[in-house]
């Protein structure tokens, strides 16, 4: 993969639907507007209750950092579908990628046979791996899934059958993910028992690392039982949280002096995002497995998780596959993805804009002291802390309103995670309004 330019280079080319001139947000209805109501009395009325909306947004397309809804009305993404429009909405290379291989292969399962651009896209994610060393690759459907395949391989391949997870972790909503997630008590309750042999410890301060050797090591489980750590270099859904300088690497000597597997959840912080390939990069440590998802094809379904080479060469021909994972056109997606973070500089962009981000959300929290109590993130992964949960609700609520798409994550935060796209004056835009959210 080609290194990364010193500029960005713009996503030119709007669509019909998005002319110059046109302003960003352009809302010409009432929010929601009778379409989207329309599609939102349908959606309540046939699918599951179990889907956690946000708000009424009925998306109809979009292009760059730009939405626009069922309505005709325009929306400035700033949630990019929870992190995974990593290139934008609808960028033109990874779509030609898409409609190129679509018109050759939609299908054939590379768990029983060898599909050509299967192998090109873990040769291609392999090379960007921060792990030492030969890596092998694992394509699945979802970051989900991912963590499941991590999941079997680390107690496949140490023969122990503990593994530690953090509080305010998320990972997940199938049943061993699920386990692992202890972001909020209602992505159990009612689904118990969970997979056994899970146990959590506090996330990023020193008393993670007390709470491990004198209690969990101490009453609970001997070390050398423990398979893994899964750990989120930021954490996402648990509030974009950032642990502090050296507290990665102390985890790293933890698990080599115990012989346990250090896993990185690198689905939403992954990719580009933070303004490096993966979020663990900013430490300087190595994980043994890596998983990716979300942003990894620019919103198709691709999930991955890569390893030390020895590590997947133990387990033999069957122990783990996939129908669909790694499908000729999700591939197409992702290799197109990579490609473009690559050599359209958008590592760079994540770093300069997310800094015109964090200084201009911290100068909103000082203007409303009562009302946002923390500003943090790295790159384009940036939280906002607010006094209390209903006030991060209203805010998000307020945005939506006024078009700019935000999303809340832990207690009480929202999260800023826009496409890598975005441009500095789009940013400026988005500042304006959810200042405007925030006073109210």
């Amino acid at each position: 993969m080609t290194q990364t330019p010193t500029h960005a280079k713009p996503n030119t080319g709007r669509p019909e639907w998005l002319p110059e001139g046109r302003p960003v947000p352009d809302l010409v209805t009432a929010i929601p507007g009778p379409l989207s109501s329309a599609v939102v009395e349908r959606d309540l009325a046939v699918t599951s209750r179990s889907l956690p909306r946000a708000y009424p947004l009925a998306p109809r397309r979009g292009h760059g950092s730009v939405i626009e809804d069922v309505d005709g009305n325009l929306f400035l993404d700033f949630n990019a579908g929870i992190a995974v429009n990593s290139t934008g909405h609808c960028h033109p290379r990874v779509t030609a990628a898409v409609q190129e291989q679509a018109g050759e292969l939609l299908h054939y399962s590379a768990s029983d046979f060898f599909l050509p651009i299967y192998s090109q896209m873990c040769d291609a994610l392999a090379a960007t791996a921060p792990i030492d060393g030969p890596v092998r690759v694992f394509l699945s459907n979802s970051g989900a899934e991912a963590v499941e395949g991590a999941l079997k391989l680390a107690r496949y391949a140490t023969k122990r059958p503990y593994v530690i997870s953090f509080y305010g972790a998320f990972h997940g909503r199938t049943m061993g993910a699920v386990t692992l997630t202890a972001s909020k008590s209602k992505y159990h309750k009612g689904f118990g028992p969970l997979l056994p042999g899970v146990l959590h410890a506090p996330y990023g301060d020193d008393s993670t690392f007390d709470h491990l050797e004198n209690t969990l090591f101490r009453y609970e489980v001997s070390p050398d039982e423990v398979a893994a750590i899964f750990v989120e270099p930021i954490q996402g859904e648990g509030g974009y949280l950032v642990p502090p300088a050296g507290w990665m690497a102390r985890l790293r000597e933890l698990c080599d002096k115990h012989g346990i597997l250090l896993i990185a959840d690198e689905v939403q912080s992954g990719a580009g995002r933070t303004g490096k390939m993966w979020a663990i990069e900013h430490t300087g440590v190595q994980p043994d497995i890596l998983i990716s998802a979300k942003g990894l094809a620019s919103g198709l379904p691709l999930g991955a998780f890569m390893a030390r080479a020895e590590l997947m060469e133990s387990w033999p021909a069957g122990a783990h596959g996939s129908t669909y994972g790694g499908s000729p056109v999700a591939c197409a997606a992702g290799l197109a993805t990579l490609e473009v973070i690559q050599s359209e500089g958008l590592m760079e962009n994540a770093t300069t804009i997310g800094q015109q981000l964090l200084d201009g959300l911290t100068k909103i929290q000082a203007e409303h002291p009562d009302k946002i109590v923390d500003v943090r993130g790295v790159g384009l992964m940036i939280g906002v802390e607010f006094a209390t949960a209903d006030e991060a609700a209203a805010v998000q609520q307020r945005a939506f309103e006024r078009g700019l798409l935000v999303l809340e994550c832990g207690e009480s935060a929202i999260r800023m995670s826009p496409p890598l796209v975005i441009t500095a004056e789009e940013t400026q835009i988005a500042l304006s309004l959810f200042a405007e959210a925030v006073a109210g």
